[in-house]
């Protein structure tokens, strides 16, 4: 009796979970590892961050996702180590995996550029935990203020966002809107619509991965909801006290805030470091060089997607780490491999297909390049809501969120205000 080939998948992020899905009628057996038990829509953390969503709305059990797929099954476990000699995982909790095809879909880490001890000050934004302690910081500081009666030029009331991606400028609209209309009302001895928000980037301009035109419409929009925005800065310092830049002429200025927030670079997982390390594999602003068809040079049994995936298009250019990519690289890596074992032809290199980039400032307020066609305002912020609404993995929580939505479009209300975890008496007294 033949044994049945053993997939293993590192990751239940948008690469895993669509590799996963795509190998259902695969005759192998497929394991899905992730040290959560379910999948994360990264997209919407923010709006965890700031109090539009609860944690279970962009969640997913990955078992009740799976538990139709009788191919597969789902261990929550933390890989500490790859094999790629003998094929063997190793987790956490002392257990070794086997497998003969391993399709690594880790995603990233974020990265403090070397100062690591920045990130007690500045939360970044990569898990439910970062988005729950990001929420907590941000609605604490509105608390503390309203306690201590302090005047409107309070560093309580002074919030700084360090990057100006997608996630920065989702970041920065939101906390406007917040500060502005949510909780306006709230407060007796403070006025939150005047808190101060800072946006602030080492490049010229904000989203590099869309045209300058949609750049300056972001940043008009940005400004138009009171939000201050400072290109070409360089952060050399977060403190208790705030942030310390390096603006384009030399000179270095202070920002006093009691809330600054992360939204800038990525890195590889230690694991990942070591597999490149082990495999010989090149690397690329912290990601592993792959094949065109997905895997590492030498290892055709090791694939690598999404994030932590390096590959150039024809034109020369790194693809993003997307969900969008990973999500058709999770496919591909899959596809492959049905293909091997059923000794048929291998398909094509892998070739992104770009459905476009996007980000949403505010209400009614966005900025998007979908099929090569560049929109902002309504229009944009449309799509958005369409394809975000689309891309959540289950019905049920399609429907909680657009209700929620429209519910929040209709009021400003933001309903998951909670400020939970951490110690607020160290803010509080």
């Amino acid at each position: 009796m033949n044994k049945r080939h053993r997939i293993v998948i590192l990751g239940g992020g948008f690469a895993g979970l669509c590799a996963t899905q795509e190998l259902r009628s695969a005759d192998a057996d497929v394991t899905l590892i992730d040290r959560r038990n379910f999948h994360l829509f990264q997209p919407l953390l923010y709006q965890i961050a700031t109090g539009s969503l609860s944690p279970a709305d962009v969640c997913s059990p990955l078992r009740a996702v799976l538990s139709s797929q009788a191919n597969a099954r789902v261990l929550m476990g933390e890989a500490t180590a790859i094999d790629p000699a003998v094929r063997e995982i190793a987790l956490r909790s002392g257990e070794t995996i086997p497998y003969d095809t391993l399709i690594v879909a880790l995603g990233s880490e974020t990265s403090y550029f070397g100062h690591d001890a920045w990130r007690e000050h500045a939360p970044c934004l990569k898990g439910i935990e970062d988005a729950t302690e990001m929420r907590r910081r941000i609605f604490t500081a509105f608390e503390t203020a309203e306690l201590e009666g302090v005047l409107d030029s309070s560093p309580w009331l002074s919030f700084v966002i360090v990057g100006g991606g997608p996630t920065g400028v989702e970041l920065a609209g939101a906390l406007s809107e917040i500060a502005r209309k949510t909780l306006r009302e709230d407060f007796r001895s403070i006025h939150p619509e005047f808190a101060q928000i800072t946006l602030l980037d080492h490049s010229p301009r904000l989203l590099p991965a869309l045209s300058p035109n949609l750049a300056e419409k972001a940043e008009a929009a940005l400004l138009g909801l009171g939000v201050r925005v400072r290109c070409g800065v360089l952060v050399t310092n977060i403190d208790e006290n705030g942030v310390q830049m390096q603006l384009p002429d030399g000179t270095v200025t202070q920002l006093r805030s009691k809330t600054v927030l992360w939204a800038g670079g990525v890195s590889m997982p230690a694991i990942v470091r070591d597999l490149a390390a082990a495999t010989g594999a090149l690397t690329e602003r912290g990601r592993i060089k792959v094949q065109p068809d997905l895997t590492i040079p030498n290892h055709p049994e090791i694939f690598v997607a999404g994030d932590i995936a390096a590959l150039q298009r024809p034109d020369g250019t790194w693809l993003p780490g997307v969900a969008q990519v990973a999500m058709q690289q999770g496919t591909y890596a899959a596809r492959v491999i049905k293909s091997r074992l059923k000794n048929a032809a291998t398909p094509p290199a892998f070739a992104y297909s770009d459905r476009g980039d996007m980000a949403v400032i505010g209400r009614a307020s966005a900025v998007a390049k979908v099929f090569g066609l560049e929109l902002w305002g309504w229009p944009a912020w449309l799509v958005w809501l369409f394809i975000h609404l689309m891309y959540l993995v289950e019905f049920q929580n399609r429907v909680v969120v657009f209700v929620r939505w429209g519910f929040q479009y209709l009021t400003f209300s933001r309903g998951s205000r909670l400020i939970t975890g951490g110690d607020n008496r160290k803010s509080l007294l």
